[in-house]
Parts: structure tokens; sequence; C-alpha cells
């Protein structure tokens, strides 16, 4: 049996949120992947050439959901391994704390299908990925109190 080549790749994203009546929420997107599968991920994305971390994510998440955003502090990152065209690829996803500044979810890309703020309760039993629901698990430990 033949072994796969590797690559590495690394990515940029944030976790938005805001509190709606005190309740704090958070920014998913849902991306098509097959024709019947679809899975509901945070926005995230690849560097282009010269970008910061800080700066590929907050583009990325103003791509992917629409809003400006500015980053309140780091958060963590993620690991995971994938196979995609033959290669495995190990990607390290570098995330951030983010508040909207602005913007509107209508206006995100095509990149998801749709994209909606939920409450970080809901958050385990909608995203798709385990490393993601630690993450946001993580995240919700890390919010400042709420404001009347």
């Amino acid at each position: 049996m033949a072994r796969l080549s590797s690559a590495t790749a690394t990515s940029a994203g944030g976790i938005v949120f805001r509190f709606e009546a005190s309740i704090p929420q958070l920014v998913l997107g849902r991306r098509k992947r097959e024709k019947d599968i679809s899975t509901w991920t945070l926005p995230k994305g690849t560097p282009n050439p010269g970008e910061t971390l800080e700066e590929t994510a907050l583009r990325e998440v103003c791509e992917e959901t629409g809003l400006t955003v500015r980053i309140l502090s780091p958060l963590d990152a993620i690991k995971y391994t994938f196979v995609q065209r033959g290669l495995r690829i190990h990607k390290t996803v570098h995330y951030f704390m983010m508040e909207p500044t602005g913007g509107g979810l209508e206006d995100h890309d095509r990149e998801f299908e749709e994209v909606r703020w939920i409450s970080f309760a809901e958050a385990a039993d909608i995203l798709s990925f385990e490393t993601e629901r630690s993450l946001v698990g993580l995240a919700a430990t890390r919010l400042p109190e709420a404001t009347a």
C-alpha cells in the first residue's frame, strides 16, 4: 500500500460573540460539503501572502459572516488531519475572541449557505466537529460579563 504524502496548512478565524437579552451568542455558518451533507462550523480561512494570523482572522470572519469585527484576545488553536486529493494535510487553525463592530449576516459570502447567531448553550448540538465544540466551551469561560 502506498503511503500518502503529507503537507501542513494554517488558517485563522474567530468566535464572534454578542449578548442578546443577557444571553451570550456566537456566529456559525453552514457549509454544503456534498449533495446532501452540510456542516456547521466557525468562520475561518487561509492567510493571503504576507498576512498575519490576526489580519487573516479579521478578513475571513468579515467575508464569511458579513460582520466587521475586532479582536479582543487570542483564544487557542485546534489541530486536525484530513486527506484531500491523495494528500494528508495536518492543519492548525488559530482562533481569536471577537466582537462585532458593524456589518450584517445578510452580507456573508458564498462559502457559507447560511450564517446565524446561536446561543453558546446550543453550540454543542449544532457544531459538526468536536474540536470546535471544545473550543466554544473554552470561549464560554472567557466571555466578559453581560452589560444590561
